[in-house]
């Protein structure tokens, strides 16, 4: 496994970036969407949602910067992975917008808002669900028949789709516990770090079940993790996992309030670089590589122009945003 600094790297470079920025930042706001039931109607409920009022919209930007930067730099890659994975998307997306306008009308409809925070709640855990399934499905492959989606309908669904998105719902949670841990006080924060916990025991199990069972799908994936001398390099990441694993624990149980937030985000990184490695080249596991898939190196090198001026300015607003709403939040908002 090499890589060469060229376009098709940087731009695979760039939307890896996006994916990974959607997943942390919009991961523990679905996360808290999953936890909703186990707070209390009332004060816990309005606190977990005003904690990430202001943010939440914002995050979404990745997801559409992801996407429509694999259609831009990556035709070929998108026009296969859409149609083998047009159901778990469209669920997802639906899911998203659901949950989106639950947020909404629990404030401006307060008459009904026992069904909105049902309605919130679903929507954050089919749209998750939707999201691991689809990870999934992407990584034990897809049938590809020349230029094109050679299989079912139903390809998408199998028991390995089925674990990556039931792992990543408990994963979700598990960053929504400890975005809460940071942004509470008092008994809800006492009941969020005993969720953290359970979830953060979860959460590393279900990293390692993934792990284990992922080199085997394909020839391609051992070659990457095991084969000489990468394994001296890809064996640092399990490490890094385990050390980040005992970190975090150690700062939930001193009582730290940013610690285990920032080290479950690092678990997350871990895990991301993890499926970077088992992935690389191809875009389409075991099909497509990114050089097979790009677009002309002149449209790479336009997009790349934009992309230098705006993703800066996208991670400046957001990081304004998050360092404005930075302190501790209640019933009526932050204080």
């Amino acid at each position: 496994m090499s890589l060469a600094l060229d376009l098709p790297t940087i731009w695979a470079c760039i939307i890896a970036f996006a994916v990974f920025a959607y997943v942390v930042m919009d991961g523990f706001d679905l996360g808290i969407g999953i936890l909703f039931p186990t707070f209390k109607p009332g004060r816990e409920r309005d606190s977990a949602m005003n904690s990430v009022a202001p943010v939440w919209d914002g995050n979404e930007t990745w997801l559409v910067l992801g996407g429509g930067g694999l259609m831009a730099a990556f035709p070929l890659a998108y026009a296969i992975i859409l149609p083998a994975l047009y159901a778990p998307i469209i669920i997802m997306l639906l899911a998203l917008i659901f949950r989106g306008v639950a947020f909404e009308f629990r404030w401006r409809d307060p008459d009904h808002r026992a069904f909105w925070d049902v309605a919130f709640t679903g929507g954050s855990i089919i749209g998750t669900l939707a999201q691991g399934i689809t990870l999934g499905a992407l990584l034990q492959g897809v049938a590809v028949d020349g230029r094109q989606y050679g299989g079912g309908w139903w390809d998408w669904l199998t028991p390995f789709s089925l674990l990556t998105g039931v792992s990543l719902v408990v994963g979700y949670a598990f960053l929504g516990a400890t975005w809460l841990v940071m942004k509470t006080e008092g008994d809800m924060q006492a009941h969020v770090r005993r969720l953290a916990g359970w979830l953060g025991a979860g959460t590393v199990g279900l990293i390692g079940v993934v792990s284990a069972v992922t080199p085997f799908l394909k020839g391609a994936y051992y070659e990457n993790w095991f084969a000489w001398p990468n394994v001296l390099l890809t064996a640092q990441v399990p490490l890094l996992v385990l050390i980040g694993t005992v970190l975090f624990f150690r700062s939930l149980r001193r009582g730290h309030e940013r610690w285990p937030f920032l080290l479950a985000l690092g678990l997350f990184g871990l895990s991301f670089i993890g499926l970077g490695i088992s992935m690389f080249p191809y875009v389409v596991p075991g099909a497509v590589t990114i050089w097979q898939a790009a677009a002309p190196d002149s449209s790479l090198i336009f997009m790349l122009v934009g992309a230098v001026v705006l993703v800066p300015i996208i991670l400046a607003y957001t990081g304004y945003a998050y360092w404005v709403f930075r302190g501790k939040v209640g019933q009526e908002g932050y204080h």
